[in-house]
């Protein structure tokens, strides 16, 4: 995926400021052998890059100066209520090194699964991203998880899915974590609060005095 970016000349809050009220957001490209440099990006392009999952997870071609530039997506600064990208953060790629990044789970199958068709369970999705190590050509766009084997009081956890070829999971300290559980529908009605009973109890009506 391709994007263009612009050198930035200014920086601090005042001229980041100054920038916005152009369209423009203000950015940073560092790591690699190189020293950190100041960019710039048109907002609505940039805006309209951010919603789609490949911005997030997978190598991208930034053309600079007339050259192309392969880096990751590291962060992303949104303001607190308005649609707008604040500041934005680059790491270059070097295809000798092994980077973490976090990569979307695609889940799919649930609907066919023991759990789901004979025993109308329901599947939760424990976690919808997982952190991976590989070599920058190596980094998925996503990680597939088929879920059509899920049965009832079972867990589907990171040993049980195939990752691709030259992927780790980095576990962060866990074992061996849960990616989708099995929920049956009645253990979720039972942990319900039973509010009925008090309200009905509550909404009685009281019964009429009689005349004296």
């Amino acid at each position: 995926m391709k994007f263009v970016a612009f050198e930035r000349k200014l920086q601090g809050t005042g001229a980041s400021r100054r920038l916005r009220i152009t369209g423009r957001t203000p950015g940073i490209v560092y790591g690699g052998t190189g020293e950190p440099m100041l960019i710039e990006l048109d907002h609505n392009a940039l805006f309209h890059a951010i919603k789609k999952e490949a911005f997030h997870a997978s190598i991208l071609e930034m053309e600079l100066g007339g050259a192309i530039h392969k880096v990751l997506l590291r962060d992303l600064q949104m303001h607190p209520y308005k649609p707008q990208v604040q500041h934005i953060d680059f790491q270059r790629v070097e295809a000798t090194t092994r980077m973490t990044v976090k990569v979307p789970l695609h889940f799919s199958g649930e609907e066919n699964s023991p759990a789901v068709k004979a025993d109308k369970c329901l599947v939760n999705h424990v976690v919808n991203e997982l952190t991976v190590s590989c070599f920058p050509a190596d980094i998925p766009e996503f990680i597939a998880v088929d879920l059509s084997g899920m049965k009832k009081g079972h867990s589907l956890h990171v040993n049980d899915i195939t990752l691709p070829k030259g992927v780790k999971v980095v576990t962060k300290g866990q074992v061996n974590p849960v990616l989708a559980s099995v929920t049956a529908i009645e253990e979720e009605a039972a942990a319900a609060p039973a509010a009925a009973p008090a309200a009905d109890a509550k909404g009685a009506a009281k019964p009429a005095k009689g005349k004296k």
